[in-house]
């Protein structure tokens, strides 16, 4: 056996799937993650543990893997994640579990992401489910948003024995797992429908349509009888750069272009809301969310282009995405920056003028900061623009809610350990907290907020 080399995984080829929306990875069948999993030397100071946001006991879970008893590695993932089958498709491991591998010091890392996704949809499949608990705590709480934060922190108070109710401002549940990650990177109904209904089965209740701050306020959850609420409500509000033309008929955030093909099935012709299909789309930005922009675009049949002010080695986007859209044929614009969107006398977008950038002296984030060179314009033709700047949370909760704290980017104050705001009995986490930033540390901070919260309904009792 070889211990250096990961077992590889079996993928679309680029040229079929860069014309369709099914998922890319294929993942590992049970030989081939019984065989990863052997690379494992189960370290009894495990890096990976703490690597992992939501502290799943890597070893394991992998240990019983190479005995081939898939179950008890499940049961013991579902300690830690309520969603394991997204988080095995979507965390950046190469920075986190896999980041602190001590098997990659030498040769590769053990592909820890792919043996907890090939987990989840074994348990999936042969219809394996976490246990509902089985002694019931006479308290509700509220979870506001059923993104990864709030499920994770819904899924964790319902296993102590809480009655939970989520409260989804849309019609489906899913929060940014559901309208932000396109279908070939997390399939909806397959694998987010499914860990959602995982959650739900430990009595978790959900309402739909209610959006916190307008159809109710967090005033009246604790009149209604929730002694605490946690507010995982996300970062929706996009971000644009003020440039000129940044109003042109042809220019999305990205927020609203994935939404559009994500939740409402915008990529399907016969869809009811179809979205502009551009022939030439230029994406601004070099995150994740910029990569699953700019592959949507692609499969939709635009040549795609990344405009990103930095280098490659900068790119904070996942490896793998930057790797998978190469393959696929997205053009990357390195070292531009967008001076202007050009338009049409009809004010329809027809190009972008960017400038070439270069690499100075560090900034706060520790990147070298880029600088435009003088005389370095140049224009890219192109019918659509999609920023891809990050986001931050909508204020109307903040708003409507008194003695809430926020800081001067709109995202609520909280403690990082438990999720304490300044408000009694409330609660908060992921993106609402932090502004746009992983799935997984959304799940952290859900997990966090649980165990906050169950704190703190304890002590009332003393």
């Amino acid at each position: 056996m070889d211990v250096l080399n990961r077992i590889p995984v079996r993928e679309q080829e680029p040229k079929t799937r860069a014309k369709n929306f099914d998922e890319v990875c294929l993942g590992y069948n049970i030989e081939e993650a019984v065989e990863e999993s052997k690379r494992c030397i189960g370290c009894k100071n495990a890096k990976c543990i703490e690597g992992c946001p939501v502290a799943i006991n890597i070893p394991e879970f992998i240990g019983h893997l190479k005995e081939g008893n898939v179950k008890e590695a499940f049961d013991v993932i579902s300690e830690s994640s309520s969603l394991p089958a997204v988080c095995g498709r979507v965390c950046p491991q190469e920075s986190q579990c896999e980041g602190r591998c001590i098997r990659g010091i030498k040769g590769d890392p053990i592909s820890i992401g792919k043996l907890e996704r090939f987990t989840a949809d074994w348990a999936k499949q042969n219809g394996v489910k976490p246990q509902p608990p089985k002694d019931k705590i006479d308290k509700k709480v509220a979870v506001i948003g059923s993104g990864p934060a709030g499920l994770t922190c819904a899924g964790d108070l319902a296993k102590l024995g809480y009655k939970v109710t989520i409260f989804e401002a849309l019609h489906e549940p899913g929060g940014v797992l559901v309208y932000g990650i396109p279908e070939f990177r997390l399939p909806k109904e397959d694998i987010v429908k499914k860990e959602i209904e995982n959650v739900l089965s430990l009595g978790v209740e959900l309402e739909l349509n209610s959006i916190v701050g307008k159809s109710v306020k967090i005033d009246d959850l604790f009149e209604e009888g929730f002694e605490a609420v946690f507010i995982g409500s996300g970062a929706g509000l996009p971000k644009f750069m003020g440039i000129p033309g940044e109003q042109a008929n042809g220019v999305f955030s990205a927020n609203e272009y994935l939404t559009r093909s994500n939740l409402m099935k915008a990529f399907d012709e016969s869809s009811t809301t179809p979205i502009m299909r551009g022939q030439k789309v230029a994406v601004v930005g070099g995150g994740n969310v910029a990569m699953d922009a700019a592959r949507t675009a692609l499969r939709l049949g635009a040549e795609t282009h990344i405009i990103y002010r930095r280098s490659e080695e900068e790119l904070p986007a996942r490896v793998e995405d930057v790797h998978h859209a190469k393959e696929e044929g997205v053009i990357f614009d390195l070292l531009t920056n967008p001076v202007e969107i050009l338009t049409t006398e009809e004010g329809w977008v027809k190009g972008i003028r960017c400038v070439k950038m270069e690499l100075g002296e560090p900034d706060a984030s520790g990147r070298r900061r880029p600088q435009p060179i003088e005389g370095s314009e140049f224009d890219i033709e192109a019918d659509t623009v999609i920023m891809s700047l990050g986001t931050s949370p909508n204020p109307l909760i903040s708003s409507t809610t008194s003695g809430l704290d926020t800081n001067k980017w709109g995202c609520i104050v909280a403690d990082e350990e438990m999720g304490l705001t300044s408000k009694e009995g409330v609660f908060a986490g992921g993106d609402a907290v932090t502004g746009a930033a992983t799935v997984i540390l959304a799940m952290g901070a859900g997990k966090a907020a649980a165990k906050g919260i169950h704190e703190y309904l304890q002590s009332k009792d003393k």
